[in-house]
């Protein structure tokens, strides 16, 4: 992975307001395939122990921006980006720490579509996404 696509996934999509809000944190990123992980929170709970679909949503947002990223360099002159489409599968209550696993399956210059997976600390699933990004040049 270029040092590009590390700075904007550290620095940028990490650094945001949300991300910092959630404690979004970056377990591994290679190019197209990126972890990040969510403390569960009970700030960020609908019902007692059980997180906020939103939380889970902007997770699933957060990684495809993340795994979208990965894969710039200074070639592409990126100057920006923004999601085109989420869609989410809630699967079942996510009552812990969440992790999430991000692939990208098709990129283009200006945009990837990325399939998403979130377990929760047991490594059950709770949901699935799908995130379609746009990438600004």
């Amino acid at each position: 992975m270029h040092s590009l696509a590390q700075h904007w996934i550290e620095n940028i999509v990490l650094q945001s307001p949300v991300a910092q809000t959630l404690s979004i944190t970056a377990r591994s990123a290679d190019i197209d395939h990126v972890t990040l992980v969510m403390p569960y929170s009970a700030a960020l709970t609908t019902t007692p122990g059980v997180l906020h679909g939103g939380a889970v949503a902007t997770l699933i947002d957060t990684i495809g921006a993340a795994a979208s990223a990965s894969g710039i360099s200074p070639d592409d002159e990126p100057s920006g980006g923004a999601t085109m489409s989420l869609t989410v599968n809630y699967l079942a209550p996510a009552s812990t720490d969440l992790t999430a696993t991000g692939t990208v399956v098709h990129r283009t210059r200006s945009a990837t579509l990325t399939e998403v997976h979130v377990t929760n600390a047991a490594g059950d699933l709770v949901a699935t996404g799908q995130v379609s990004s746009r990438i600004f040049h």
